[in-house]
C-alpha cells in the first residue's frame, strides 16, 4: 500500500473518530440537561401538590377534632390529592397520605376535644398528623435529587 493512501486513511479515520465523539458528547451532555430539567419541574410539582395536601388535611384535621359532622367539600379536595399523588408519587408517601386521610375521617366519629385537650395534644405531640408524610416527603426528594426515582 502506498505512503500517501495510508496517510489519507489514517486523517479521514481520525475525522471521523472525532467527529463521532464530539456529536456523542453533545448528545450526552443534552440527555443529561433534559434530565435535570424534567426532574426539577418533576419536584416543584410534587412540592406544590404536597403543600396543598398538607395546608387542606391540616384544615379537615382541625375541623375533625372540633366537629362530629364532616366538610364534606374540603374532604373531597384531601382525596382529590391523595389520589393525584397515586400518579406522581413514591409508594411511603402515598401510604402516609393515606393514613392521613383515614385519620381524618375517624377523628369525625371521635367526641370533639377541647381546647385544653388540643393543648395537651400539642404539648405530647399527638396532635401532629403529618409529621409522617413530611418526612416520607423529605426522603422521596433527596432521592429526586440523587436520580434515584
Amino acid at each position: 500500500m502506498d505512503a500517501s493512501i495510508i496517510s489519507a486513511l489514517a486523517a479521514l479515520t481520525g475525522t471521523a473518530v472525532g467527529g463521532l465523539t464530539s456529536v456523542l458528547a453533545n448528545w450526552l451532555s443534552h440527555r443529561l440537561q433534559t434530565r435535570a430539567q424534567w426532574l426539577s419541574h418533576e419536584k416543584n410539582r410534587r412540592q406544590n401538590l404536597y403543600r396543598e395536601f398538607i395546608e387542606q388535611a391540616s384544615k379537615c384535621y382541625i375541623d375533625a377534632l372540633q366537629h362530629d359532622e364532616a366538610d364534606i367539600p374540603d374532604l373531597v379536595g384531601v382525596y382529590a390529592k391523595l389520589n393525584r399523588m397515586r400518579v406522581l408519587s413514591s409508594q411511603p408517601v402515598i401510604d402516609s397520605a393515606d393514613h392521613i386521610t383515614r385519620k381524618i375521617l375517624d377523628v369525625y366519629l371521635e367526641p370533639d376535644k377541647t381546647f385544653v385537650e388540643l393543648r395537651d395534644m400539642a404539648n405530647n405531640g399527638t396532635i401532629d398528623l403529618l409529621r409522617e408524610f413530611s418526612l416520607a416527603c423529605r426522603i422521596e426528594f433527596e432521592q429526586l435529587d440523587h436520580g434515584r426515582l
